[in-house]
């Protein structure tokens, strides 16, 4: 392996490094003299390889810098415009590092027709028994299989312990979760609510489904100890009745006094 030396352990070419009028020459015939602003210095890159830089003073790449490659052939008297091109100065706008797709997409990024690759080897996941001949002898092999071991009934992949997990916290974490202002604020929680659709498994002991229509989250996964205003032991009192009181007509009385 070649270790790459750093331009301190490069042998100096005077002929290149002292070439700051031709590279400058170079560099307006290449993008005009508008644009080109003070020079900047050189340094070599390799043995007969050296970059001047100029300030770029197009308005689109501020704290840009031109670069100009010279090269020298060797036992050559002359240099060589090797390449033009910008880099960016310590002040430039540059794009952030790129991400791959895979790590940068989010919850809520999926679209209608959008399609979302599941990787082979997702640790949220695992092989699951699929189909009925599959059933047949399970039952003597139960002592050997893990004890999370779950029928796929046609999954080809079932939900892992690392993929359950994951999402326990986070719709614990979430705005369907016992830190949340509503569940803060409210008087029950959805353990005891009536409108609580139960779930089975481990995540049925930590979350379920609201299926109050003006609940807070009607359709969604809540966490056991979550809560809102519409718990249905929250009753309407019933109206107090007063009985009526006859009272005396005192313009009929004093009539009669």
């Amino acid at each position: 392996m070649i270790t790459p030396r750093t331009p301190a352990e490069i042998k100096p070419d005077p002929l290149l490094l002292d070439a700051q009028a031709f590279a400058r020459e170079a560099l307006v015939e290449e993008v005009g003299s508008e644009f080109v602003g003070e020079y900047q210095g050189s340094a070599m890159d390799a043995d007969r390889i050296a970059t001047h830089l100029f300030v770029c003073l197009n308005p689109a790449y501020l704290g840009w810098n031109w670069a100009v490659v010279l090269v020298r052939a060797s036992r050559a008297k002359v240099a060589t415009v090797n390449d033009v091109v910008l880099m960016p100065g310590e002040q430039a706008l540059t794009a952030p590092a790129w991400v791959p797709w895979a790590e940068r997409i989010q919850a809520g990024d999926l679209g209608v027709g959008d399609i979302l690759p599941t990787p082979a080897d997702d640790k949220r996941l695992v092989a699951g028994l699929t189909g009925e001949d599959d059933l047949e002898g399970v039952a003597s092999l139960a002592p050997l299989t893990p004890g999370q071991w779950e029928l796929g009934l046609g999954r080809v992949r079932v939900l892992s312990p690392i993929g359950r997990d994951e999402a326990a916290l986070r719709w614990h974490a979430g705005d369907t979760g016992p830190q949340t202002a509503m569940a803060r604020n409210a008087a029950h929680e959805c353990s005891t609510c009536g409108f609580l659709v139960t779930l089975g498994g481990p995540v049925g002991q930590a979350f379920g489904i609201c299926a109050n229509e003006l609940g807070a989250a009607d359709g969604r996964v809540v966490s056991l100890d979550f809560g809102c205003g519409a718990h249905s032991e929250i009753l309407v009192e019933p109206p107090i009745e007063i009985e009526a009181i006859a009272l005396p007509d005192e313009a009929g009385d004093l009539g009669h006094s």
